[in-house]
Protein backbone atom coordinates (compact mmCIF):
# COMPACT_ATOMS: atom_id res chain seq x y z
CA UNK A 1 0.00 0.00 0.00
CA UNK A 2 1.18 3.29 -0.99
CA UNK A 3 2.26 5.46 2.68
CA UNK A 4 0.43 8.94 2.75
CA UNK A 5 4.17 10.61 1.97
CA UNK A 6 4.45 9.58 -1.19
CA UNK A 7 1.09 11.04 -2.26
CA UNK A 8 2.30 14.71 -1.90
CA UNK A 9 5.46 16.29 -2.80
CA UNK A 10 6.90 19.60 -1.85
CA UNK A 11 6.11 20.75 -5.36
CA UNK A 12 2.35 19.95 -4.72
CA UNK A 13 2.73 22.99 -1.50
CA UNK A 14 4.30 25.29 -4.20
CA UNK A 15 1.97 24.95 -6.54
CA UNK A 16 -0.84 25.00 -4.11
CA UNK A 17 0.64 28.06 -2.49
CA UNK A 18 1.02 29.86 -6.12
CA UNK A 19 -2.64 28.68 -6.95
CA UNK A 20 -4.65 30.10 -3.76
CA UNK A 21 -2.43 33.83 -4.14
CA UNK A 22 -5.48 35.58 -5.57
CA UNK A 23 -7.54 34.72 -2.40
CA UNK A 24 -5.88 34.62 0.59
CA UNK A 25 -3.65 36.97 2.57
CA UNK A 26 0.49 36.09 2.64
CA UNK A 27 0.09 36.90 6.16
CA UNK A 28 2.88 39.26 8.33
CA UNK A 29 5.26 37.57 9.88
CA UNK A 30 6.19 39.60 12.82
CA UNK A 31 9.33 39.88 15.85
CA UNK A 32 7.81 39.67 19.11
CA UNK A 33 10.76 41.63 21.72
CA UNK A 34 8.27 40.65 24.53
CA UNK A 35 8.80 36.77 23.60
CA UNK A 36 11.90 36.80 22.63
CA UNK A 37 13.55 38.40 25.68
CA UNK A 38 10.69 35.96 28.04
CA UNK A 39 12.69 32.46 26.17
CA UNK A 40 15.85 34.05 25.53
CA UNK A 41 15.50 32.83 22.07
CA UNK A 42 14.22 34.79 18.41
CA UNK A 43 10.60 34.58 18.90
CA UNK A 44 8.66 35.58 15.47
CA UNK A 45 4.87 35.34 15.46
CA UNK A 46 3.12 34.24 11.50
CA UNK A 47 -0.16 36.25 11.94
CA UNK A 48 -2.87 34.13 10.22
CA UNK A 49 -5.46 35.60 12.66
CA UNK A 50 -5.50 38.13 10.30
CA UNK A 51 -6.79 36.16 6.82
CA UNK A 52 -10.00 36.68 5.73
CA UNK A 53 -11.62 34.64 6.92
CA UNK A 54 -10.18 34.84 11.06
CA UNK A 55 -8.10 32.03 10.60
CA UNK A 56 -5.37 29.63 8.48
CA UNK A 57 -8.17 27.34 7.02
CA UNK A 58 -8.58 29.40 4.12
CA UNK A 59 -5.53 28.46 2.63
CA UNK A 60 -6.95 24.63 2.78
CA UNK A 61 -10.24 25.37 1.89
CA UNK A 62 -9.34 27.61 -1.07
CA UNK A 63 -6.76 24.88 -2.62
CA UNK A 64 -9.17 22.31 -2.60
CA UNK A 65 -12.26 24.24 -3.82
CA UNK A 66 -10.07 25.64 -6.75
CA UNK A 67 -9.22 22.24 -7.64
CA UNK A 68 -12.88 21.13 -8.09
CA UNK A 69 -14.22 19.59 -11.36
CA UNK A 70 -17.21 21.61 -12.86
CA UNK A 71 -19.13 18.80 -12.22
CA UNK A 72 -17.99 18.53 -8.48
CA UNK A 73 -19.01 22.34 -8.94
CA UNK A 74 -22.56 22.22 -9.62
CA UNK A 75 -23.02 18.84 -7.16
CA UNK A 76 -21.78 21.56 -4.28
CA UNK A 77 -19.23 20.65 -1.28
CA UNK A 78 -19.93 19.22 2.81
CA UNK A 79 -18.28 19.39 5.18
CA UNK A 80 -18.11 19.32 9.35
CA UNK A 81 -16.52 21.91 11.05
CA UNK A 82 -15.85 23.27 14.49
CA UNK A 83 -15.96 26.61 13.04
CA UNK A 84 -13.24 28.00 11.16
CA UNK A 85 -12.65 25.89 8.01
CA UNK A 86 -16.49 26.30 7.49
CA UNK A 87 -16.27 29.61 7.16
CA UNK A 88 -13.21 29.30 4.86
CA UNK A 89 -15.38 26.95 3.03
CA UNK A 90 -18.08 29.63 2.85
CA UNK A 91 -15.87 32.25 1.85
CA UNK A 92 -14.20 30.22 -1.00
CA UNK A 93 -17.31 28.80 -1.97
CA UNK A 94 -19.57 32.35 -2.57
CA UNK A 95 -16.22 33.20 -4.67
CA UNK A 96 -16.23 30.24 -6.81
CA UNK A 97 -19.97 29.73 -7.05
CA UNK A 98 -19.90 26.83 -5.26
CA UNK A 99 -22.66 25.05 -3.00
CA UNK A 100 -21.86 24.81 0.42
CA UNK A 101 -23.22 22.63 3.47
CA UNK A 102 -21.86 22.73 6.61
CA UNK A 103 -22.18 20.47 9.46
CA UNK A 104 -21.80 22.14 13.29
CA UNK A 105 -22.17 20.33 16.88
CA UNK A 106 -24.66 21.77 19.48
CA UNK A 107 -21.22 22.73 21.18
CA UNK A 108 -19.76 25.27 18.23
CA UNK A 109 -19.17 28.86 19.73
CA UNK A 110 -21.58 30.93 19.24
CA UNK A 111 -19.67 33.72 17.37
CA UNK A 112 -18.81 31.23 14.92
CA UNK A 113 -22.14 29.72 14.39
CA UNK A 114 -23.84 33.21 14.14
CA UNK A 115 -20.92 34.58 11.15
CA UNK A 116 -21.56 31.43 9.64
CA UNK A 117 -25.33 31.94 9.25
CA UNK A 118 -24.31 35.32 7.83
CA UNK A 119 -23.24 33.49 4.61
CA UNK A 120 -24.87 31.80 1.79
CA UNK A 121 -24.01 27.98 2.73
CA UNK A 122 -26.42 25.98 4.27
CA UNK A 123 -26.11 25.43 8.03
CA UNK A 124 -26.87 22.72 9.99
CA UNK A 125 -26.64 22.11 13.77
CA UNK A 126 -26.65 19.03 15.42
CA UNK A 127 -25.01 16.10 17.25
CA UNK A 128 -23.49 16.67 20.79
CA UNK A 129 -19.69 16.46 19.44
CA UNK A 130 -17.89 17.26 16.43
CA UNK A 131 -17.71 13.41 15.95
CA UNK A 132 -21.72 13.28 16.16
CA UNK A 133 -21.87 15.82 13.66
CA UNK A 134 -19.51 14.03 11.57
CA UNK A 135 -21.43 10.91 11.28
CA UNK A 136 -24.85 13.35 10.19
CA UNK A 137 -22.89 14.83 7.46
CA UNK A 138 -21.57 11.53 5.73
CA UNK A 139 -25.35 10.10 6.04
CA UNK A 140 -26.79 13.68 4.61
CA UNK A 141 -24.11 13.48 1.84
CA UNK A 142 -24.10 10.07 0.81
CA UNK A 143 -28.38 10.98 0.40
CA UNK A 144 -27.30 14.08 -1.41
CA UNK A 145 -24.59 13.29 -3.63
CA UNK A 146 -21.85 16.18 -2.24
CA UNK A 147 -18.65 16.55 -2.19
CA UNK A 148 -16.78 15.89 0.99
CA UNK A 149 -14.15 18.44 2.11
CA UNK A 150 -12.24 17.12 5.41
CA UNK A 151 -10.90 20.07 7.41
CA UNK A 152 -7.65 18.07 7.48
CA UNK A 153 -7.91 14.40 6.07
CA UNK A 154 -7.03 16.11 2.26
CA UNK A 155 -4.19 15.90 0.61
CA UNK A 156 -4.83 19.67 -1.10
CA UNK A 157 -6.37 20.42 1.95
CA UNK A 158 -2.81 19.69 3.22
CA UNK A 159 -1.19 21.18 0.65
CA UNK A 160 -2.64 24.69 1.25
CA UNK A 161 -1.71 24.57 4.85
CA UNK A 162 1.63 23.50 4.12
CA UNK A 163 2.08 27.25 2.35
CA UNK A 164 2.28 28.61 5.69
CA UNK A 165 5.96 27.13 6.09
CA UNK A 166 6.77 28.29 2.81
CA UNK A 167 5.97 31.91 3.99
CA UNK A 168 7.11 31.37 6.76
CA UNK A 169 11.36 30.12 5.87
CA UNK A 170 11.22 32.60 2.72
CA UNK A 171 10.54 35.28 5.36
CA UNK A 172 13.01 33.79 8.19
CA UNK A 173 15.20 31.70 6.37
CA UNK A 174 17.07 31.32 9.97
CA UNK A 175 13.69 29.65 11.64
CA UNK A 176 14.71 26.54 13.48
CA UNK A 177 11.92 26.16 15.52
CA UNK A 178 8.06 25.82 14.37
CA UNK A 179 5.18 26.12 17.22
CA UNK A 180 1.50 25.38 16.00
CA UNK A 181 -1.88 24.33 16.89
CA UNK A 182 -2.41 20.48 16.96
CA UNK A 183 -5.74 18.67 16.33
CA UNK A 184 -7.17 16.80 13.42
CA UNK A 185 -3.17 17.19 12.04
CA UNK A 186 -3.38 19.09 8.34
CA UNK A 187 -1.48 22.39 9.28
CA UNK A 188 0.79 20.21 11.02
CA UNK A 189 1.34 17.73 8.27
CA UNK A 190 1.64 20.53 5.47
CA UNK A 191 4.08 22.81 7.69
CA UNK A 192 6.05 19.45 8.77
CA UNK A 193 6.52 18.12 5.48
CA UNK A 194 7.75 21.30 4.03
CA UNK A 195 9.85 21.79 7.54
CA UNK A 196 11.86 18.33 6.80
CA UNK A 197 12.82 18.90 3.28
CA UNK A 198 15.00 22.35 3.84
CA UNK A 199 18.20 22.13 3.51
CA UNK A 200 18.73 22.35 7.39
CA UNK A 201 15.83 20.64 8.88
CA UNK A 202 13.47 22.62 11.21
CA UNK A 203 12.11 20.83 13.78
CA UNK A 204 8.13 21.28 14.56
CA UNK A 205 6.42 21.32 17.58
CA UNK A 206 2.45 20.56 17.71
CA UNK A 207 1.12 22.13 20.48
CA UNK A 208 -2.58 20.65 21.51
CA UNK A 209 -5.09 21.27 24.75
CA UNK A 210 -4.91 18.96 27.97
CA UNK A 211 -8.33 18.38 27.64
CA UNK A 212 -8.78 15.53 24.58
CA UNK A 213 -6.04 16.13 22.36
CA UNK A 214 -6.70 13.49 20.44
CA UNK A 215 -3.65 13.48 17.63
CA UNK A 216 -1.16 13.65 20.65
CA UNK A 217 -2.38 10.93 22.33
CA UNK A 218 -2.75 8.79 18.97
CA UNK A 219 0.82 10.08 18.20
CA UNK A 220 1.79 8.48 21.68
CA UNK A 221 0.06 5.42 20.77
CA UNK A 222 0.89 5.09 17.10
CA UNK A 223 -2.35 4.59 16.42
CA UNK A 224 -5.49 6.29 15.91
CA UNK A 225 -7.81 6.65 19.12
CA UNK A 226 -11.51 7.92 19.84
CA UNK A 227 -11.69 10.49 22.94
CA UNK A 228 -14.85 11.86 24.43
CA UNK A 229 -14.70 16.08 23.76
CA UNK A 230 -14.35 17.98 26.90
CA UNK A 231 -15.31 21.96 26.66
CA UNK A 232 -11.64 23.51 26.28
CA UNK A 233 -11.09 27.53 25.20
CA UNK A 234 -9.11 25.57 22.41
CA UNK A 235 -12.64 24.74 20.45
CA UNK A 236 -10.96 24.79 17.38
CA UNK A 237 -8.36 21.75 18.44
CA UNK A 238 -11.53 19.72 19.40
CA UNK A 239 -12.91 16.20 17.64
CA UNK A 240 -11.36 13.26 16.51
CA UNK A 241 -9.64 12.20 13.66
CA UNK A 242 -11.88 10.57 11.58
CA UNK A 243 -12.93 6.94 10.52
CA UNK A 244 -11.13 5.72 8.79
CA UNK A 245 -8.29 8.64 8.73
CA UNK A 246 -6.25 8.15 5.71
CA UNK A 247 -3.78 10.66 5.24
CA UNK A 248 -3.10 13.59 8.15
CA UNK A 249 -2.00 10.61 11.00
CA UNK A 250 0.42 8.76 9.05
CA UNK A 251 1.90 11.90 7.50
CA UNK A 252 1.64 13.41 11.35
CA UNK A 253 3.83 10.36 12.52
CA UNK A 254 6.43 10.96 10.01
CA UNK A 255 6.55 14.73 10.06
CA UNK A 256 5.66 15.59 13.89
CA UNK A 257 8.99 16.02 15.56
CA UNK A 258 7.70 17.35 19.07
CA UNK A 259 4.37 17.64 21.10
CA UNK A 260 3.10 19.41 23.87
CA UNK A 261 -0.08 20.75 25.85
CA UNK A 262 -1.52 23.10 27.52
CA UNK A 263 -3.74 23.78 30.29
CA UNK A 264 -7.09 25.87 30.23
CA UNK A 265 -5.09 28.83 32.72
CA UNK A 266 -2.09 28.82 30.55
CA UNK A 267 -4.05 29.33 27.13
CA UNK A 268 -6.18 31.59 28.68
CA UNK A 269 -3.31 33.15 29.81
CA UNK A 270 -1.90 33.48 26.53
CA UNK A 271 -5.30 35.00 24.66
CA UNK A 272 -4.89 37.87 27.21
CA UNK A 273 -0.56 38.28 27.08
CA UNK A 274 -1.07 38.34 23.08
CA UNK A 275 -3.73 41.47 23.19
CA UNK A 276 -1.88 43.18 25.90
CA UNK A 277 2.02 42.69 24.46
CA UNK A 278 0.76 42.72 20.93
CA UNK A 279 -2.73 44.00 20.74
CA UNK A 280 -3.99 41.11 18.68
CA UNK A 281 -7.33 39.51 19.34
CA UNK A 282 -6.98 35.35 19.21
CA UNK A 283 -8.77 32.50 20.11
CA UNK A 284 -8.02 30.10 22.59
CA UNK A 285 -6.68 27.94 19.66
CA UNK A 286 -4.58 30.13 17.96
CA UNK A 287 -2.77 31.11 22.02
CA UNK A 288 -1.74 27.48 22.14
CA UNK A 289 1.59 28.07 20.92
CA UNK A 290 2.43 30.71 23.00
CA UNK A 291 0.74 29.58 26.44
CA UNK A 292 3.14 26.60 25.74
CA UNK A 293 5.92 29.12 25.55
CA UNK A 294 4.74 31.03 28.32
CA UNK A 295 4.34 27.37 30.62
CA UNK A 296 8.24 26.82 30.02
CA UNK A 297 7.04 23.75 27.94
CA UNK A 298 8.84 24.69 25.14
CA UNK A 299 12.18 26.17 25.50
CA UNK A 300 13.64 26.97 22.21
CA UNK A 301 17.30 27.74 21.75
CA UNK A 302 17.42 29.21 18.31
CA UNK A 303 15.08 31.36 15.94
CA UNK A 304 11.36 30.11 16.32
CA UNK A 305 8.57 31.08 14.89
CA UNK A 306 4.87 30.40 16.47
CA UNK A 307 1.92 30.40 14.39
CA UNK A 308 -1.02 32.33 15.68
CA UNK A 309 -4.00 30.22 13.87
CA UNK A 310 -7.18 32.20 14.15
CA UNK A 311 -8.97 35.29 16.11
CA UNK A 312 -12.75 33.82 16.09
CA UNK A 313 -13.44 34.07 19.63
CA UNK A 314 -16.81 34.96 21.35
CA UNK A 315 -16.31 38.44 22.45
CA UNK A 316 -17.76 37.75 26.02
CA UNK A 317 -15.11 35.08 26.62
CA UNK A 318 -11.99 37.27 24.86
CA UNK A 319 -13.27 40.30 27.34
CA UNK A 320 -13.39 38.11 30.31
CA UNK A 321 -9.92 36.81 30.02
CA UNK A 322 -8.61 39.95 28.94
CA UNK A 323 -9.69 41.21 32.22
CA UNK A 324 -9.42 38.13 34.52
CA UNK A 325 -5.40 38.39 33.34
CA UNK A 326 -4.44 41.97 33.61
CA UNK A 327 -2.88 41.85 36.19
CA UNK A 328 -0.21 39.64 35.01
CA UNK A 329 0.93 42.32 32.47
Amino acid sequence: MTHPMDLISLQDIKDAHKRIQPYILRTPLIHSVFLSERVNAPVSLKLECLQPTGSFKLRGAANRLLQLTEEEKTRGVITVSSGNHGKALAYMGELLGVPVTIFLSTHTPACKVESLRKTHAHIIVTGNSYDEADAAAIEYEEKNGLVHVSSFDDLRVIAGQGTMALEILADAPDTCHIIYPLSGGGMGAGIGLVSRQQSSPVQTWGVSMERAPVMVRSLEAGRVLELPEEATLADGLKGGLGTPNLYSFAICREVVNHTALVSEEEIGQAVAYLFYKHRLVVEGSGAVGVAALLAGKIKPDAPTTVVISGSNINLPTFMELVERYSALF
